[in-house]
């Protein structure tokens, strides 16, 4: 639990830093989308695999969809994963 504390203090000291805020803020709208992609996938029951082949596409780029990382999502692909999973795509700025 002390470490916790410790890293609690430490996120909040950085969140006040603008630059630090931003590069935050940035990687936890790529890690929320990910893992939206892998917990609609899961609860469709689909594999990796069905999805790819809804989207035309390889395993592979499902996978690198599920990523965190991954940086390149285009609204054309949110598009048609909204379309697989049979659900609405809002974006929104807040």
């Amino acid at each position: 639990m002390k470490g916790a504390r410790k890293f609690s203090e430490y996120l909040k000291k950085e969140l006040g830093q603008e630059e630090f805020k931003k590069a935050f803020d940035e990687e936890e709208v790529y890690a929320n989308v990910a893992i939206q992609i892998a917990r609609l996938r899961q609860k469709k029951g689909y594999t990796q695999e069905d999805l790819a082949k809804m989207l035309l596409t390889t395993q592979q780029t499902v996978s690198r969809l599920e990523d965190a990382k991954n940086t390149s999502l285009s609204i054309a692909t949110l598009i048609k994963l909204a379309q697989a999973f049979h659900k609405n795509l809002r974006i929104r700025f807040v």
